[in-house]
């Protein structure tokens, strides 16, 4: 199997766009499915074809709980709606009084939907497929090629409305996806660990559970398994000792662009690596910019090349941490970048570890570069 494979999926779930779940159902979907080793899994060539309807399904078992549930799940940013939301909330209450999300998977996979619900039930499993086929699996690979639907191809036969509405229904009529060969092999061997049954963690609160005799929930060992002692951005210290800077010099510059700052209402402390990947408040990493580049940075990860081209200020900086919070920038930085080396060559060593460090994340971790 190709390594490149496990890379390119590394890079998809880490890099490609977030803006809704959707990217996350669809690799789950497929993963699901695949996993069941569902009969209708065929082989053609160096790909593989699966009918769209058991993504549909897929979507279906995901999304209707979370749109049932009384706490509001967020599943997209902004103000707007799924795009099946309103289709997808009016069959959950046509099912609240026909038994609800049981009755209506029971529906699905025997008996059919209800006559007096299939009008609205086609519709809304043709909105799943339009959105299924025109969004993530348009947009899916664009973090490693610039193609539109580089790794997911489908077919968009047109549906006829039958007498009979049901999974097979689904099956049968809505069409065909297909991947390459080597997505399925990497899905159908490391499926499970990405998906999270046989992860580790999931594994871990399972544990719990059982030793508890069942008196916690996974939910609950999860939610807790998974704080951290850092969950928030604290730069007050950063913003204190540029602050002294500005009284004291009247300016200090902007470390990615070298752009000279002179109040700290142009100031934004910029975390070198982001915050969201590191969860790292170290005085080391937490460095002045101006605004505007810090909104186009974001979650991005600074190039080898940018700090190469700017070291000299980011060592610079870190001499004036040194000089004014000693302790605590060198037990910080020894731990985050020195790790054995001798704190007397933090300037050579500090630099070529966050180089390292930031090369990892996005080479093998399959975060976005951003240099300017």
């Amino acid at each position: 199997m190709n390594n490149q494979v496990f890379y390119n999926i590394s890079k998809i779930i880490e890099r490609d766009s977030k803006a809704t779940t959707y990217k996350f159902a669809l690799l789950r979907g497929v993963i699901d499915i695949i996993q069941d080793n569902s009969p209708f899994i065929s082989f053609n060539g160096n790909r593989v074809q699966i009918p769209t309807g058991l993504l549909i399904e897929k979507w279906l078992l995901y999304y209707y709980p979370i749109l049932e549930s009384i706490t509001t799940i967020p599943q997209i940013n902004g103000a707007t709606n799924l795009a099946f939301s309103s289709q997808l909330v009016k069959l959950i209450s046509d099912y609240e009084t026909r038994g609800g999300f049981s009755a209506f998977y029971n529906d699905l996979k025997n008996k059919g939907i209800p006559e007096d619900l299939q009008a609205d039930f086609f519709e809304l499993a043709k909105k799943l497929r339009d959105t299924i086929t025109k969004m993530p699996m348009r947009y899916i690979g664009r973090s490693i090629t610039n193609d539109y639907y580089s790794i997911f191809n489908f077919d968009n036969q047109p549906i006829k409305r039958k007498s009979r509405i049901d999974i097979e229904t689904l099956i049968k009529d809505f069409g065909t996806f297909s991947i390459p060969f080597e997505y399925y092999e990497a899905f159908k061997i490391l499926g499970s660990f990405i998906n999270g049954q046989d992860s580790i963690l999931f594994k871990w609160a399972e544990f719990s559970v059982n030793a508890s005799g069942n008196n916690l929930s996974i939910d609950k060992v999860l939610n807790e398994v998974l704080r951290s002692p850092i969950t928030l951005r604290e730069i007050k210290e950063s913003k204190k000792l540029y602050n002294e800077i500005l009284q004291k010099e009247g300016k200090f510059y902007c470390v990615w662009t070298g752009k000279k700052i002179t109040s700290l209402s142009e100031t934004n402390i910029d975390h070198v690596i982001p915050f969201s990947v590191w969860k790292n408040n170290d005085l080391w990493n937490l460095l002045p910019s101006t605004p505007p580049v810090n909104r186009a940075k974001r979650d991005k990860i600074p190039t080898q090349e940018i700090i190469e081209r700017q070291k000299d200020l980011i060592i610079n900086y870190w001499g004036i941490i040194l000089e004014s919070q000693s302790k605590r920038f060198q037990k910080e930085i020894q731990v985050a970048l020195l790790g054995n080396h001798s704190f007397d060559s933090w300037k050579k060593h500090g630099i070529s570890q966050l180089q390292n460090s930031c090369n990892y994340l996005i080479e093998s971790r399959g975060f976005e570069g951003w240099k300017i």
